[in-house]
């Protein structure tokens, strides 16, 4: 019986300068294909990883994984960043937070 390989879509943002959730939208707009319409807040970004059907790009891989430097948004404790690494916590889903270099 064959064995169905998980395809992965990687984007790394590491060494991008993160300090809010706005930063956080363009820097994934153009990795992850999102439309113009695209809603640039955390429902829509759940939307986009867990229940899909918004970025083609992201619906033609299994998992999308986002690789980020732990500092700026991803570093505070504030309610929105931590609403932001929580739409993560899916099985399609993955957020890799790297110690800076």
């Amino acid at each position: 019986m064959a064995k169905k390989t998980e395809s992965e879509l990687v984007v790394d943002l590491r060494g991008w300068s993160i300090e809010t959730l706005d930063a956080f939208w363009d820097a994934i707009t153009e990795p992850c294909e999102l439309p113009e319409w695209f809603g640039r807040n955390i429902d829509a970004w759940r939307d986009t990883i867990q229940t899909r059907g918004i970025s083609a790009i992201i619906d033609r891989h299994d998992v999308l994984v986002v690789h980020v430097d732990e500092q700026g948004v991803f570093a505070t404790r504030n309610p929105e960043a931590q609403a932001l690494r929580s739409t993560f916590a899916g099985r399609q889903s993955r957020l890799v937070v790297h110690e800076p270099s």
